[in-house]
């Protein structure tokens, strides 16, 4: 079986004998109930495929759709259009005006389709190229535009640029509302969907289907098609672990999809691993979000506006993890339009929670993976000296300057994330509602429930552990159950004091407690 992984060209895959999920009945609903549509997603989830295969579609190659869905329920003959197809990933406007880069592109698609544009004159280029196309052809048009948004998602770090980027392209836009007799399909993609008066101002009949039912499963890959197509691949598989690691993206429905990508690489290789990650490392994401605070992003409660509404001048970390394929709809409340955002597997919470240690860590070379794998080894070793040296080691990391100004914060966001990363390789849980313990981690052998105090007696930690009853609930379990308080001091940035005890069902026996400052 041949594995597709980075194949974005419908042709090259059904003339090469890829393996394809057919989702041209997908397609087919959705084409069938309008004309104007924009589709956000997160980037290696088949947008630009799903171009291709509308690309051929209209361009009546029915023979790259034999044995789909699609092939004896469309009328290829009558439903031929010449496209036009804008990819900006392939635009060159790193390195010219994005004017003059669109200006190229435009050219480039001219030939194509052999007519003749002018590009020196007053007329507005793309509106003479629709022109131009619909004439010589005498059909509508169908217009595909890939990956819309990247001349402005490329400059996020540099903000102006980015402004001078959004406002070229609701140049080149601008002439589609007056082109409207031309065209017979619009279809444009990209990972963010910005408000429409930024970018899309006189669209006023362009659908974003993002959230619609009809997309919810049109792009990734759902349970029962990962069954059917994969069904050989899966046999000697564990599915609930596939699951767990590349599952759980959705934009509202009951149906979760897995991103095709990443899936497509563990099949091929067979090996769990971040493979989304490889292919772009979201630096200034995170930067933002350790700006922001935002280390802590499971269960949030927002809007649909805020889901679909990407303010470049004001952004909204919330929208940005949503929208670029970091955090996910986990439930959606219709009477409310309040929909939860979480992680959508194991793949993405375990990288971007790394990234945020190492930048928290202050750290360019990828410490904090190592620093968690010791912490378990120490962990299932009952060598707490050990877990409190690691700890330690972590808030050493952080330059002194940047400690003295947010002692408070890098203490949270430093235990939160060790303690939720090491929920990678055992089960780790990162309390912070009030009554229940600050992290509960369970090995092979034993329980540990966690408290930490920031400038306050160790004692008061053991306390509230007994007191609140926080190992309770395992009492039945025949693991060993220890309760660990530690005392962390912003003036030393260290652990400064931590005690254990060996809880049961009705006693609880002090087994160690020990200052490292004295030792």
């Amino acid at each position: 079986m041949k594995y597709p992984i980075g194949i974005q060209d419908f042709r090259k895959l059904r003339e090469d004998n890829y393996i394809y999920v057919d989702k041209t009945q997908h397609i087919f609903n959705i084409l069938g109930n309008g004309n104007y549509f924009f589709l956000s997603r997160p980037r290696r989830f088949g947008k630009s495929l799903l171009l291709s295969t509308i690309n051929e579609w209209y361009g009546g190659s029915r023979d790259l759709f034999k044995g789909l869905w699609i092939e004896d329920k469309w009328d290829w003959e009558a439903n031929m259009r010449p496209v036009i197809w804008l990819k900006f990933a392939s635009f060159q406007y790193k390195y010219n005006p994005l004017k003059d880069a669109i200006a190229a592109g435009l050219q480039a698609e001219a030939e194509r389709l052999e007519v003749a544009l002018n590009l020196n004159n007053n007329k507005h280029p793309f509106a003479e190229l629709l022109k131009k196309v619909y004439e010589k052809y005498g059909r509508k048009v169908s217009i595909l535009i890939d990956e819309y948004d990247k001349p402005i998602i490329d400059y996020l770090d540099d903000i102006p640029q980015a402004e001078a980027n959004r406002n070229t392209l609701k140049w080149l836009y601008s002439v589609l509302k007056d082109s409207d007799p031309y065209i017979e399909l619009l279809f444009i993609t990209g990972v963010s969907a910005f408000s429409k008066v930024s970018v899309f101002s006189d669209l006023n009949n362009l659908a974003n289907i993002s959230l619609e039912p009809s997309a919810y499963t049109l792009l990734g890959i759902t349970q029962q098609e990962l069954e059917t197509v994969f069904a050989e691949q899966l046999k000697t598989t564990d599915k609930e672990k596939v699951k767990e690691w590349y599952n759980g993206y959705s934009w509202g429905g009951a149906d979760r999809v897995y991103n095709p990508f990443s899936l497509l690489r563990f099949l091929n290789s067979g090996q769990f691993n971040n493979y989304w990650f490889e292919t772009r490392t979201p630096t200034f994401l995170v930067k933002e979000m350790k700006k922001g605070g935002n280390y802590k992003v499971s269960n949030i409660n927002t809007s649909q506006l805020a889901l679909t509404n990407f303010d470049i001048s004001r952004l909204n970390p919330i929208t940005v993890l949503f929208q670029t394929g970091y955090l996910t709809v986990k439930a959606y409340v219709p009477e409310d339009l309040l929909y939860t955002l979480d992680y959508p597997n194991k793949e993405v919470k375990h990288a971007l929670e790394q990234l945020l240690l190492d930048e928290y860590m202050y750290s360019p070379y990828s410490e904090a993976l190592p620093r968690v794998v010791n912490l378990r080894n120490a962990l299932q070793k009952k060598d707490l000296p050990e877990v409190v040296v690691i700890i330690n080691a972590a808030f050493a990391s952080i330059p002194y300057e940047h400690w003295q100004k947010e002692n408070e914060h890098f203490y949270h966001a430093l235990i939160h994330l060790m303690f939720s990363l090491l929920g990678t390789y055992i089960r780790s849980e990162v309390h912070s509602a009030k009554g229940r313990c600050d992290a509960l981690v369970e090995t092979a052998d034993y329980i540990y429930a966690f408290e930490f105090k920031l400038d306050k007696p160790v004692s008061e930690a053991m306390q509230q552990i007994q007191e609140k009853g926080y190992l309770k609930p395992y009492a039945d379990s025949p693991k060993e159950k220890i309760a660990v308080g530690m005392s962390f001091s912003t003036e030393a940035k260290e652990v400064v004091d931590w005690a254990t005890e060996i809880f049961s069902s009705d006693r609880t026996e002090t087994i160690g407690s020990t200052s490292p400052t004295q030792e």
